[in-house]
């Protein structure tokens, strides 16, 4: 598909790390626009990113939103440059009591603020997907992908699973099995074969092909649709869908503590603290 362009039409929104745009009547897209760092989602990112949606929920003039990256990906996972500093945690968008599960809550809270949005939210991915790149995704109503594209979850090797974990619920237990155990990469076109995705396109039509289906949804009133919507997600909540997410966070906050999760810890902050110094001089 080639890259996307980072996005300067903030208009009055004044937002730093997302560009917002309007492609067609009621179809509204919001660019994770830090390119230079892959669009890596810091909490800043993630407050601009829930503040334009909900902005979308009370506007007459959106039906939908597409997400998608700037640059040569959707978005390569958390910003890990304030890991062990704290600072991943400083205005978060949802409280979380401190301690065992903090950030893993607060993520939860995150992700599932977008199931319970009124209007649809479709993820598009190019380049790659990784990490908290992927939960965003899955949080999202519709993903559609580049057969290209590469999407992955590694920290299952070094660090724990998923702070939101979609896997089970989406893929089923053979496949979020094999994905939980090897932290292996899988291409667009699998992703589509196997429930992550809705479909994946040729990459130089994905982004046509998602403002088609996103005007087919946008020509659906949003009183009805939220409905629509709800109705899915109701009958997940009923399976328990979100009762398995939200038990996640504390095998993740247990995983925390695992010999391989502090080496881990220790190499990511002795990294960031090196870069920084770098850059200060």
């Amino acid at each position: 598909m080639g890259s996307q362009g980072s996005q300067d039409s903030q208009g009055a929104q004044g937002y730093e790390f997302i560009a917002v745009d309007e492609l067609a009547e009621y179809v509204r897209r919001i660019t994770l626009n830090r390119p230079e760092k892959r669009n890596a989602i810091s909490t800043p990112l993630r407050v601009e990113l829930l503040d334009a949606l909900r902005a979308h929920d009370h506007d007459p003039a959106v039906r939908v939103t597409i997400i998608r990256g700037a640059g040569a990906c959707f978005s390569s996972g958390y910003d890990l440059s304030g890991a062990g500093t704290g600072s991943m945690m400083d205005d978060a968008p949802f409280y979380s009591a401190p301690g065992d599960g903090q950030w893993a809550r607060q993520c939860n809270d995150t992700w599932f603020s977008i199931w319970d949005l009124a209007k649809p939210v479709i993820a598009q991915i190019h380049g790659y997907a990784m990490a908290g790149g992927t939960e965003l995704a899955s949080a999202c109503d519709l993903v559609y992908v580049a057969r290209d594209a590469r999407i992955s979850y590694p920290v299952v090797r070094v660090a724990s699973p998923p702070d939101w974990q979609y896997h089970t619920v989406l893929l089923g237990m053979r496949r979020a099995m094999e994905l939980m155990l090897t932290g292996d990469p899988i291409s667009g076109e699998e992703a589509a074969a196997i429930g992550f995705a809705n479909r994946a396109f040729a990459p130089e039509e994905l982004e046509a092909k998602v403002l088609e289906i996103a005007v087919r949804i946008a020509g659906v009133p949003s009183e009805l649709q939220q409905i629509n919507k709800r109705s899915v997600h109701r009958a997940m909540d009923v399976w328990g869908a979100r009762a398995a997410i939200r038990a996640g966070s504390e095998l993740q906050a247990l995983a925390g503590h695992t010999p391989a999760a502090l080496a881990f810890r220790e190499n990511a902050l002795a990294a960031v603290k090196k870069a920084a110094a770098e850059q200060n001089g």
